[in-house]
């Protein structure tokens, strides 16, 4: 851990924190939660946080920051990406061709491009290099530090998946026999006292966040994508474990079995969630279990590039997967934003909010996906809103959302935490 975040003290940024309060002013904000657009939009931000909107007076000592023809919004949020990964080959090979230090400067690159296409927040849900550092964690540290120009991260360590399953890289990759033996510590587990293990040691080492595999999933190479793999007993052990250290545990779940499974062990969230049937969306709805589909990055694949097997089961998966988020937004499933970028490539991330609108979501109930429901997966308070003593997360968009939700494609303006990031007018 610590060699890697004295490797991402080469990416330090200037701060760039203001010196004393300042005033936004555009053209108008949305309230996500009413989905009103409120005229004018003028917000006082001071240290770190939104002071007031739209008030009588403002302080004499002010800066004003000038945003005209904008629309602002909170932030938005993704809730399913792994910033040490790219995806340019349709492969996993950089995982073991690169270093740790490596993958730590990948990771920085890409959180950079995520925070200036208006992404204030993600979580990780799980670093992909297997290194006993924790890169995402780094990374999240970095961001916190303002080492580097990035999102706030949650950060899950290492995916908890069984010997030989969707998590064991060495199968990912379909490497010979002994070149990649990993163990717990790694998040590949046999037994509940590995799950147990496991958990441990992500959480000793940094995450706010378990990630697990029910199932298999494209990349596996089992004949089945919805295959289980995590039994009963080491998902139950898993999750009591994080509860204990009030951690949220996230879900990788394609198949039915593997969904039911996975929400009845007590998973904050269900992520892919391809073939669902009207039990498992009821047992969501009513245990208040969040969705985070990743179905735009569908149409961003290019399936000839990937190998027969694969190809067959993207193939197969596609389709359940619209006809599962369909009808989870139809019966009422809380649904949070994910893009699982690199699948989407990070910083187009917004990409996943047009395609929310395609199978059901009006562009409101979209832009709440990445915000407001977002935050309450994520358990934090006072994010996801413009809203006076809320945190200054905001963006600015050339048009009215509402209207036209390809305008969050094009970020023009970016704050976190009360930092100007993109979009200062000179």
């Amino acid at each position: 851990m610590h060699k890697l975040l004295a490797i991402l003290l080469l990416l330090v940024m200037p701060p760039g924190a203001a010196a004393g309060p300042l005033l936004l002013k555009a053209d108008a904000y949305l309230d996500v939660a009413s989905g009103k657009l409120v005229k004018p939009a003028e917000i006082l931000v001071d240290n770190g946080l939104i002071v007031a909107i739209n008030a009588a007076q403002w302080p004499d000592q002010v800066e004003t920051v000038a945003l005209p023809g904008k629309i602002l919004l909170p932030g938005l949020m993704d809730m399913h990406v792994h910033l040490d990964l790219d995806f340019e080959r349709a492969d996993f090979g950089i995982v073991v061709t690169e270093s740790g230090a490596e993958a730590a400067l990948r990771s920085a690159r890409n959180a950079e491009r995520t925070l200036l296409a208006g992404f204030t927040t993600v979580r990780d849900v799980g670093q992909v290099h297997p290194s006993l550092e924790l890169i995402d964690v780094a990374v999240a540290h970095a961001a916190e530090q303002g080492w580097i120009r990035a999102p706030r991260i949650i950060a899950a360590g290492h995916m908890i998946s069984i010997l030989g399953g969707h998590g064991d890289l060495a199968m990912a990759e379909g490497l010979a026999e002994g070149r990649l033996e990993l163990g717990p510590e790694y998040g590949v587990v046999s037994g509940v006292d590995d799950a147990i293990k496991a958990t441990r040691f992500q959480i000793k080492h940094g995450a706010k966040l378990i990630k697990i595999h029910a199932t298999a999933g494209v990349m596996s190479l089992e004949a089945s994508v919805g295959a289980r793999q995590l039994s009963d007993e080491e998902m139950v052990a898993i999750v009591a474990e994080a509860d204990r250290h009030e951690i949220p545990v996230a879900a990788h779940a394609h198949g039915t079995e593997g969904i039911k499974a996975a929400i009845r062990a007590g998973v904050s969230s269900i992520e892919h969630g391809s073939m669902l049937d009207a039990e498992a969306i009821e047992m969501m709805r009513e245990r208040g279990v969040f969705l985070v589909p990743t179905n735009g990055l569908m149409d961003r694949i290019d399936f000839k590039l990937l190998p027969p097997q694969k190809r067959a089961k993207a193939e197969f998966v596609s389709p359940r997967m619209n006809q599962s988020l369909s009808a989870a937004i139809k019966a009422g499933v809380k649904v949070a934003l994910g893009t699982d970028a690199p699948l989407i490539p990070h910083g187009q991330n917004a990409f996943e909010i047009v395609k929310m609108t395609e199978h059901g979501m009006t562009p409101l109930q979209a832009i709440q996906s990445a915000t407001t429901v977002a935050a309450e997966l994520l358990r934090i308070d006072q994010l996801g809103q413009l809203r006076p003593g809320w945190h200054a997360d905001i963006v600015a968009v050339d048009a009215n959302p509402l209207e036209d939700i390809t305008a969050l494609q094009s970020v023009s303006f970016v704050m976190k935490a009360g930092e100007i990031y993109k979009g200062r007018p000179d």
